[in-house]
């Protein structure tokens, strides 16, 4: 049996679409077990009991690439990251998957062999090596296989999520963004992601309040979050450097120097639809953590 945790994770953060990613110190958490034959589940919805399951999926890539037949497996799922909600909880499950079966088949592949496997499933890395690395990410996919280089936070700077009790699905979110772009939005978001880096390894507040701005997808879907504006004007007016949507959204997350945002949100949050919830977002600076036994 092996028992893996995999972080939530933020990816695009401002200007970094497709590229920027996040760690964080909440956690969906699995238990695998081989077995003859069959899939059993626990702590998984009905709808999500076959094999089509995102951590099944992930399993059987690994074993794929280690050339072994695919067992039966028990999957146990204590689920802490909201779905569909833009903290990468599609990603925790391939993750989880591949990582488990890794352990349990000699621990041969590198976390790099393992986003490479996961990219193939999941199309892009920005989620996934934040989850499998930890802390801070930018990564692309160079002739199919996904480069990754870890970047310094400050240690000051904080994270809150406002999470709301709607769902957004990312082929949604992808089907509002433009096929071309202007000239002028390229340059914007390649210059405000270059200073960005550098800005949140120093806690430039300056910068990063001008840096964590974006023109390619954040105008558009936008849109799909209602009450994005007021809560956008709530949270800088209350002490955040920074706002911005956590991947494809619902969730946005607020980049601060406090601890206490979250304290200082939810009362203001309280009155408004959706049931929106501010949660404080430590960064996992770890990524997946497997124990066997």
């Amino acid at each position: 049996m092996v028992t893996v945790r995999v972080p939530a994770t933020t990816a695009n953060i401002g200007p970094g679409f497709d590229t920027f990613g996040c760690a964080f110190q909440l956690y969906n958490t699995f238990t695998f077990q081989e077995r003859p034959a069959g899939l059993r589940f626990e702590g998984v919805e009905e709808i999500f009991c076959n094999e089509g399951n995102l951590a099944v999926v992930g399993y059987r890539a690994v074993m794929n690439a280690l050339g072994l037949p695919m067992p039966g497996l028990e999957v146990s799922i204590d689920t802490q990251i909201p779905i569909c909600r833009g903290l990468g909880s599609s990603s925790s499950l391939i993750a989880a998957g591949a990582a488990a079966a890794n352990a349990l088949h000699g621990n041969t592949l590198s976390r790099l062999d393992l986003l490479g496997i996961c990219t193939e499933l999941e199309g892009h890395p920005d989620n996934l090596a934040p989850a499998l690395l930890g802390g801070l990410v930018a990564s692309y996919v160079e002739q199919r296989r996904p480069v990754a280089v870890r970047y310094a936070l400050h240690p000051d700077l904080c994270f809150t999520a406002l999470v709301p009790d709607f769902e957004l699905s990312t082929h949604l979110a992808r089907s509002v963004l433009p096929k071309e772009i202007p000239f002028a939005d390229a340059v914007f978001n390649v210059s405000r992601a270059a200073v960005l880096l550098k800005a949140l390894e120093n806690g430039d507040r300056e910068l990063i309040s001008t840096a964590l701005v974006d023109r390619l997808h954040q105008p558009y879907r936008s849109k799909l979050i209602r009450g994005y504006d007021q809560l956008r004007k709530l949270a800088l007016d209350n002490g955040a450097l920074a706002f911005c949507i956590s991947g494809a959204g619902p969730t946005l997350l607020c980049l601060s120097h406090r601890p206490d945002l979250h304290q200082v949100l939810q009362p203001l949050l309280t009155g408004l639809d959706d049931h929106w919830r501010a949660i404080p977002l430590p960064v996992d600076p770890n990524g997946v953590n497997v124990k066997l036994g």
